[in-house]
């Protein structure tokens, strides 16, 4: 009965609450969290201080990685073996740690992921600067507490004479919260110190002028000041950081990218891997060869490009989509008085600058005790020199060492201490000599018993002793930034990634659109069959085709005179057989809406201008910077009349001569100056006059010196002179610009072309034929004109444009 009545029953829900809180807050304080004052966690404490106490210095031989584990399972740390040589490991790998505070002999990983050696073949020692942090631990600088199983005592902190927490940083995750604090430079960490103890009152911004941001062991690009001041301020935020890389000339016209230093616990070999597979999945275009030549002599991975593409665009896409580029969450959590608590910049160093007053408070009272104790007893033996015979008479005298002390103290009125330091006095302390030296000690006792008084009394005093040292500290370890800050950002926007490139821009009647590079296309000779640049159904075919560069806006008119606005490079880039995508997933077009006319701008200035046409003959010409704002679902350009509909688009300076082609073979050519400036919703004005089942097929601007190119539907064309083209009042009826037939059919292209420019034939199923302009013949304007495309049957030709002939493709004939 009496073991029944030891039961008790508890709440399931509250035990569980209660079990885990404990859990919670013993995984905070004991195991997850680092210290502010020294910036470790019991692990790598608790292997600094066995370090320590096994003489493990610098100056002395290292000894297995296993014996050092053993000690710290044996008497301080009863976790498992893995988790103290882990930690271990950290603290003697020179890109994990800023500054290094184990000494390792051996393989402790790499870089590129590599696991360590077994601890049975790896030895260790502590590192110079770790001295730093145990200094003095045994002038009662800082509280000591029972190790688990109450055999010995370990340090509940480390003096650490120097802020170890910014300076190597720390990462852990406990129940609930996470701490994630950089590593920084330790010169700049201890000049924000300094600053601090010169000016208390000093702000986060002025600590920040000495203190740039974090300094990573492996270099590396932070990007910006905005994280490291949100950072800074509220104990939260996120840097950017870049690798280095540079671009050289690799010969033979082609360039590679070398990395030299990787973001912060970047693993290399991942890293190289997932370059590899981004170029296999042609997610990054234009790479060639990949190479990892890192050595002991620094990180070198080189990255060969191909011989076309632009390095700059390389680049920018591997900081996208790979971790050449990462952001590191700043979370400065610590324990504070056992307590987490997030910090700012100005609190972390606070901390430690108290922790660092209590420091050498606690080593002054020690120094200050035992110079006391030494100067009682020195008093002791001078008093017994200065009456030595009677001294020598008395314990001559004495039975044993007891009456002796005993009657030393009741004879010069002695401690009990001095009376047996007398005892223990040496007889060659009597010398003249000797008695010199305990009186030089002794007055120079006085002096520093006074100098450690006043600085017990003073707090700044002690504050200049902190500084002094810590000083001393920053002379002998502090080394160079290895972390440039960039402050002029290039936020790597999409515009970066896409190539700077001429493009042709491809357009269905459906309304499939796609980009595809111009080199796409080889010429072609005059009546070839050309190459299919867009798959099409039979219900569908090539409207519009246009050539433009990459980086510049799009300007697409609807068939109801509405404007939309796309960048170039934001349609999608797809194959010569492809369809395309539906417009309409790229801009916010009606169901029977379609694209009709397509036009390149760069930039929208106060002085071009748009001139309209529209099948009905109707011109119009409105400002271009009036379309520099188009919202997503478009505006409208041009108010049609009914049934009428928008088919060309040009923009001009201003003043410009305008020549329109109709279908049925005329044309009209008049100065711009004749239509006035309208605005967007303004109908326009008459630019000719049609016959009877005419439409206007395109208007252009007229070149003085080129020559007007006629294509019919047929594949037929012709080049006729400018010059035959007379210039006219706006609204007439024009001139003849072809003698039509039924074999050629009606007019489908007219356009101003010169003979430094290839042109391109579509044909309606998608087959596209690229010629030279010199290739096509110079006849009058009555002529028919000669066979350009080969169409076969029912098939004829869709569309027309023109191509810029680039250098390159000047070089890439000369060399066939």
């Amino acid at each position: 009965m009496a073991e029944t009545e030891r039961i008790q029953s508890v709440n399931i829900s509250d035990e569980m609450k209660s079990s885990f809180l404990d859990y919670a807050m013993s995984v905070i304080v004991s195991r997850a969290l680092p210290d502010v004052r020294d910036g470790l966690k019991p692990v790598h404490r608790r292997i600094l201080y066995s370090l320590y106490e096994q003489g493990m210095t610098p100056d002395k031989p290292y000894k297995k990685s296993a014996h050092v584990v053993g000690n710290v399972l044996a008497q301080y740390h009863p976790h498992g073996d893995a988790a103290v040589y882990d930690a271990m490991v950290r603290m003697a790998q020179d890109f994990s740690y800023r500054y290094m505070l184990i000494d390792g002999h051996g393989n402790f990983g790499s870089v590129d992921g590599d696991s360590p050696a077994a601890m049975r073949y790896t030895e260790a020692r502590m590192a110079p600067i770790t001295l730093e942090l145990l200094r003095d631990i045994q002038k009662n600088t800082i509280d000591f507490m029972p190790n688990y199983d109450g055999q010995k005592q370990e340090p509940k902190v480390l003096p650490a004479r120097f802020p170890n927490l910014l300076v190597n940083g720390s990462a852990g995750i406990a129940v609930g919260m996470a701490t994630n604090i950089p590593p920084h430079n330790l010169r700049e960490v201890i000049d924000g110190i300094l600053l601090l103890i010169d000016r208390p009152d000093a702000a986060i911004e002025d600590l920040m002028k000495v203190i740039k941001g974090p300094d990573f062991p492996t270099g590396g690009i932070i990007l910006g000041l905005d994280g490291i001041r949100k950072a800074y301020r509220t104990g939260r935020g996120s840097i950017q950081i870049r690798a280095k890389t540079r671009i050289e000339e690799a010969g033979s016209g082609k360039m590679r990218i070398v990395v030299e230093e990787l973001p912060y616990q970047v693993n290399k070999a991942k890293l190289v891997e997932k370059i590899a597979e981004l170029v296999r999945d042609k997610k990054i275009d234009g790479i060639t060869d990949l190479r990892d030549e890192s050595d002991r002599n620094g990180m070198r991975v080189v990255i060969e490009l191909r011989r076309d593409v632009n390095p700059r665009i390389v680049l920018n896409n591997l900081f996208k989509h790979t971790s050449l580029q990462t952001s590191f969450g700043v979370n400065m959590l610590a324990l504070v008085d056992g307590q987490p608590k997030v910090l700012n910049l100005k609190q972390v160093l606070y901390h430690y600058l108290e922790h660092q007053v209590e420091v050498i408070r606690r080593r002054t009272l020690f120094d200050l005790n035992k110079a006391e104790e030494r100067a009682h007893i020195l008093e002791g033996l001078r008093i017994a020199l200065d009456h030595i015979d009677e001294v020598i008479q008395l314990i001559r005298s004495s039975q044993d060492a007891g009456e002796a002390r005993t009657g030393l103290m009741e004879r010069f009125g002695l401690s009990e201490k001095q009376a047996q330091a007398i005892l223990d006095m040496r007889l060659q302390r009597l010398t003249g000599l000797e008695r010199d030296k305990i009186e030089a000690e002794y007055q120079e006792l006085q002096e520093k018993i006074a100098e450690l008084r006043a600085i017990l009394a003073d707090e700044a005093k002690i504050r200049e002793v902190v500084k002094k040292e810590i000083i001393e500290i920053r002379e002998k370890y502090g080394d160079d930034r290895r972390t440039r800050i960039k402050l002029d950002v290039e936020s790597i926007e999409e515009a970066d990634l896409i190539p700077e490139e001429e493009v042709a821009i491809i357009m269905s009647h459906r309304g499939y659109i796609k980009r595809m590079p111009l080199s796409s296309y080889r010429a072609q000779k005059r009546g070839g069959k050309g190459v299919t640049g867009m798959g099409t159904k039979e219900d569908d075919f090539v409207q519009n085709l246009f050539v433009t560069h990459s980086h510049n806006y799009l300007l697409f008119f609807s068939n109801k005179g509405k404007v939309y606005r796309l960048k170039a490079y934001e349609v999608p880039e797809l194959g010569r057989t492809a369809r395309g995508t539906p417009i309409i997933n790229l801009i916010q077009i009606d169901q029977d809406e379609y694209i009709h006319a397509i036009i390149p701008v760069k930039e929208f200035d106060d002085k071009s201008y748009l001139i309209f046409c529209t099948a009905q003959g109707i011109v119009k010409k409105t400002a271009l910077s009036e379309f520099e704002n188009i919202r997503r679902n478009g505006l409208f350009a041009i108010n049609l009349r009914d049934e009428d509909e928008l088919v060309s688009v040009r923009l001009t300076d201003g003043d410009q001569e305008i020549i329109i082609g109709t279908s049925l073979g005329m044309s009209i050519r008049f100065h711009e100056s004749e239509v006035r400036e309208m605005g967007r919703s303004a109908t326009g004005v008459k630019g000719i006059t049609l016959g009877d089942d005419d439409h206007v097929i395109d208007m252009d601007i007229v070149i003085p010196g080129k020559d007007v190119l006629i294509v019919t539907k047929k594949g037929y064309g012709k080049r006729t002179p400018l010059s035959e083209y007379r210039v006219q009042s706006r609204g007439g009826k024009g001139i003849k610009t072809l003698s039509m037939t039924e074999k050629k059919g009606p007019v489908i292209g007219h356009k101003v072309i010169s003979e430094e420019e290839d042109l391109m034939i579509v044909t309606q199923s998608g087959t596209v034929i690229r010629i030279n302009v010199s290739e096509v013949s110079v006849l009058s304007r009555y002529a028919q004109g000669v066979k350009l495309i080969a169409v076969e049957g029912d098939e004829e030709v869709a569309t027309v444009a023109r191509v810029q002939i680039t250098d390159d493709e000047d070089e890439s004939e000369q060399e066939n």
